[in-house]
């Protein structure tokens, strides 16, 4: 295993930063001492599908669920860096785009160094995060890449035939009903999808090139595979050039940042009255009947998406 601290990137050791303070006798030594010990790397954990909404008892990510953590993170009293624990299998770009433009913005008004850390899974729209980071870790089994867009439904024009349902559906627009799972498949639909789909995926390789730059592997045989949407091992996606090593959080911010360093994990408050009424963090009641149906429907959602990547 390489070791994490030497990095080329890694950022000036807390003692250094000020270094002229060693010079004043008696009280220089004791605040360089203070700042040694109150180093912090704020975590913030980035687990589950990526989407806006959530539900019974499934939270997702989404900017407007992570917003307040963020600024949290990035606005910790002796924060030298900020570390992503990420652990998504993707969901929605809009959403992955939304959340990873929000790091790279406090990134660059803190001047935090950002670390992420791929714990099962940080496939596609979760790899789409990753790369919001200056450096990108993951353990030798942790599932990476996928870079890619998928689009997956049902079709139901035989089973409606069958139990004697109509369906009727009135629009305004030629293509307002397109992609009907009611309805047989239509040719410019899938067209038009597929376009719609291509437009994303040049936006993720776009996104990736820029933030990995000379790090990606520039063998013909790899470029290919890259972008396919194919998924790697950690050790593989390394000398693929998609993470830069293998590690995780507590080793990796220890080598940076000496064994003192403080990793609190900052994560979405929920408000007085969701407490008080037993809401989670989006509102939705914990344990209420009502939401039965609701729960196994989000869990086969959020399955899923695991399954796609074989966990």
């Amino acid at each position: 295993m390489s070791d994490p601290s030497s990095t080329s990137s890694a950022p000036p050791s807390h003692t250094q930063d000020l270094p002229w303070l060693r010079y004043i006798p008696w009280l220089g030594p004791k605040i360089l001492k203070r700042r040694a010990e109150r180093v912090v790397v704020p975590v913030i954990r980035l687990a589950g599908v990526i989407a806006d909404s959530g539900g019974f008892g499934r939270p997702t990510l989404s900017l407007s669920r992570l917003a307040g953590a963020m600024d949290k993170a990035f606005e910790t009293k002796g924060a030298r860096a900020v570390a992503l624990a990420i652990n998504s299998p993707g969901g929605s770009p809009a959403q992955s785009i939304l959340i990873a433009s929000r790091i790279r913005l406090l990134a660059k008004e803190k001047k935090l160094p950002v670390y992420a850390f791929c714990e099962d899974a940080a496939a596609s729209g979760g790899y789409w995060l990753a790369c919001a980071a200056d450096e990108i870790y993951a353990t030798p089994a942790s599932v990476v890449g996928s870079i890619g867009v998928i689009s997956a439904g049902f079709g139901f024009t035989d089973l409606i035939k069958k139990i004697g349902v109509e369906r009727r559906v009135y629009a305004a627009g030629e293509n307002k009903s397109q992609l009907d799972p009611f309805q047989p498949e239509d040719k410019e639909d899938i067209a038009r999808l597929k376009d719609l789909q291509a437009d994303i995926h040049a936006q993720f390789k776009e996104w990736v090139t820029e933030r990995r730059g000379d790090k990606l592997v520039a063998a013909t045989e790899a470029e290919e595979d890259l972008f396919s949407g194919r998924f790697w091992t950690g050790r593989r996606a390394k000398e693929l050039g998609l993470i830069d090593e293998i590690g995780d959080v507590r080793s990796v911010c220890r080598a940076k940042f000496g064994d003192k360093v403080r990793l609190p994990v900052v994560t979405p408050a929920r408000g007085w009255l969701q407490r008080r009424l037993g809401l989670d963090a989006r509102g939705s009641f914990v344990g209420a009947g009502s939401g039965l149906v609701e729960a196994a429907l989000g869990e086969a959602e959020r399955r899923a998406w695991w399954a796609r990547l074989g966990l």
